[in-house]
């Protein structure tokens, strides 16, 4: 019998199954991400638009005034004048002495040579065969006394012939209260100048400035600096009033020719004094006043010899 074929193949027996795979759940997109991704409703187009305007708008109104302003030349007057107005600037008068004060000395002409006996008699000895000092021993006494002025570092300094003329020694008394004996060692009597040198001076003296009296006018301001009537240092404060001028002693005996006319203050012991500018520069060496009577006493009109002539009389360049 022929076997046929069964409608059904026999049951097999079931091979074993994989586990079951669970996708992954997808990560979340950040939220800007997503929004980008989304394109943008009339909304949220308008209400950034109307930003930037608000924006804008603001910039244009506000920003200037946010900005640092730029500086004009009004600004730095105005920002000078209101320094000025609330600082005390020392005045002209002082700058100038503050600039020439260590250069100027103090001169002393004596009638005789210190130690010196001032009679025929003979003092009696002292220790170590020394004098005494006594009626017929007696210091040596002032017959001038006037200023100088420092132009060297070597202790070379300008004064006034008539200040230490006839004088048997003379003596400097520098800015910081150094004493020396000083020497002559340069004259120019059509000038009235001397020159003198003293044998010590200070470590650290400093020179007065010298400048050309080529651009000096009518009405620039001076300060003269000295010790009038022996008083001093002493300032005083004026103006230039004249050029050239010419002025004869009350002896008639010189004439001494192309002075400075000033009007600041001096009085005898003023003369061989620097005139000197607002800039502390020595510009002539006070030499006379003028005084139509026969008192010695200022009266407005002071001649200084121009500096040229006092550089002259050192061997110094005229500028």
């Amino acid at each position: 019998m022929k076997q046929r074929t069964p409608l059904y193949s026999a049951p097999r027996r079931p091979a074993a199954s994989a586990p079951p795979v669970v996708p992954a759940p997808a990560e979340a997109a950040p939220v800007a991400v997503a929004a980008a991704a989304r394109p943008w409703s009339w909304r949220r187009k308008t209400l950034a638009l109307l930003g930037l305007l608000l924006i804008g708008a603001l910039a244009w109104q506000y920003g200037p005034r946010l900005l640092p302003k730029p500086l004009t030349q009004k600004d730095i007057d105005r920002a000078v004048l209101h320094t000025l107005a609330k600082t005390n600037l020392p005045s002209p008068a002082a700058k100038a002495y503050a600039a020439v004060r260590g250069s100027v000395v103090k001169v002393i002409g004596y009638s005789r040579p210190e130690g010196k006996p001032a009679g025929e008699r003979k003092a009696d000895a002292g220790p170590k065969g020394k004098p005494l000092m006594g009626p017929e021993y007696e210091e040596p006494d002032e017959r001038g006394v006037g200023s100088g002025v420092v132009i060297l570092e070597n202790g070379t300094i300008l004064t006034n012939l008539h200040v230490v003329y006839g004088s048997r020694r003379i003596k400097v008394i520098f800015a910081d209260g150094l004493e020396s004996d000083a020497d002559i060692v340069g004259l120019q009597p059509q000038h009235d100048l001397a020159v003198l040198k003293a044998r010590r001076i200070p470590d650290d003296l400093q020179p007065a400035t010298l400048r050309s009296t080529n651009d000096l006018a009518p009405g620039d301001r001076v300060t003269a600096v000295g010790f009038p009537f022996g008083i001093g240092p002493s300032v005083s404060h004026g103006v230039v009033s004249g050029l050239k001028r010419e002025f004869r002693s009350p002896e008639g005996q010189r004439i001494l020719t192309n002075l400075i006319q000033f009007d600041a203050a001096a009085n005898p012991g003023n003369s061989g004094g620097p005139l000197v500018t607002d800039d502390g520069e020595v510009v002539g060496i006070v030499t006379a006043i003028y005084n139509p009577t026969q008192e010695r006493f200022f009266v407005g009109i002071g001649f200084a010899v121009p500096i040229e002539n006092a550089a002259q009389a050192v061997g110094l360049p005229p500028f």
